[in-house]
């Protein structure tokens, strides 16, 4: 089976005008704030776009985050540097649109963001997500990713554990 989407930056012939995902902050974010934290180099945006009728059915932004290294479990913390904050690459927004819900597109943009994450030339040891509500947590938690114990809506997934969840290297 193909992926009917192209995954891309976000652009200005993108249509977002008509997203709509069930959550109304994701939907206004999307459709009049990201392209000013675009270009502010605040955020990058990345689209899911439908390949046969060129329609957003999904995006998310990444930056660059710290997680204080005493929010991390101490098992995650005893092969680390005694820094007081380790690099994380941070996923603020992850929206699929409700025409487009139910098919993998998360997963998708989730395994996207793993792989810009392991080649961006900046190191992270971590991927970061900020969760909406607990349905979020929840499709955050089936992949691997652990709640911070300071900020019970802010979850991680240390990027070698992504490498293998995410992307299942080693499959054949």
């Amino acid at each position: 089976m193909t992926f009917p989407y192209r995954l891309e930056p976000v652009a200005g012939e993108h249509d977002r005008s008509q997203f709509r995902c069930g959550e109304d902050a994701l939907d206004r974010y999307f459709q009049t704030q990201v392209t000013q934290d675009v270009r502010r180099h605040i955020a990058n945006c990345f689209v899911a776009v439908e390949t046969a009728t060129s329609r957003v059915a999904a995006y998310y932004t990444m930056s660059a985050a710290s997680i204080p290294l005493v929010d991390l479990p101490p098992q995650e913390t005893k092969r680390l540097p005694r820094y007081p904050t380790v690099p994380a690459i941070r996923i603020g927004r992850l929206a699929v649109d409700q025409n487009f819900q139910c098919r993998g597109l998360g997963a998708a943009l989730l395994a996207d963001a793993a792989s810009r994450a392991l080649r961006a030339d900046a190191a992270a040891f971590t991927l970061l997500v900020d969760a909406k509500n607990d349905s979020a947590v929840a499709f955050y938690q089936r992949f691997g990713f652990r709640i911070l114990a300071s900020q019970p809506r802010t979850l991680f997934l240390p990027l070698t554990t992504a490498r293998r969840v995410l992307l299942r290297e080693g499959e054949d």
